[in-house]
C-alpha cells in the first residue's frame, strides 16, 4: 500500500521542505540595516538607481500586443493533449486538429492586416 504512494510522499515533503528552509535561511542569515538611508528606499533594477519613479501612460497598443500574446500562447494548451492523441484520434481528431489551426490562423491574418502587430 505504502510502496504506490511513496513517491507522492516524498513530492511532498520535498515541496514542503524547499520553501520552508529557504524562508527559515533568510531569517537566519539576514542582516539587518544600521541605518536607514534614502539610498535604500528607492527602487532600482540591475542596480541601476534611477531616483524616484514619475508615473507614465502605457499605450493602447501596449495592452492589445499583450492580449493578442495571451490568446495566441493559450492555444498551446489545446494544442498539445491534441497532437498527443492525436494517432489515437484517427480522422476525425486530424480534421479537428486542422480547423483549429484554421481559424488560428485566419485570426492571426486579421490581426496582421489590421496593423496590431506593428510597432
Amino acid at each position: 500500500m505504502l510502496r504506490g504512494w511513496l513517491p507522492f510522499l516524498i513530492y511532498g515533503f520535498m515541496a514542503l521542505a524547499i520553501p520552508s528552509t529557504m524562508i527559515v535561511m533568510s531569517f537566519a542569515f539576514a542582516q539587518r540595516p544600521r541605518a536607514r538611508t534614502k539610498a535604500r528606499v528607492i527602487p532600482f533594477e540591475s542596480g541601476v538607481s534611477q531616483g524616484q519613479m514619475k508615473p507614465q501612460r502605457f499605450t493602447v497598443s501596449f495592452y492589445l500586443t499583450a492580449m493578442l500574446f495571451i490568446v495566441f500562447d493559450i492555444e498551446i494548451v489545446f494544442l498539445y493533449p491534441l497532437a498527443v492523441q492525436l494517432n489515437a484520434l484517427g480522422w476525425f481528431g486530424f480534421v479537428e486538429f486542422l480547423f483549429f489551426v484554421v481559424i488560428l490562423l485566419v485570426a492571426y491574418v486579421y490581426i496582421w492586416r489590421k496593423g496590431a502587430l506593428e510597432w
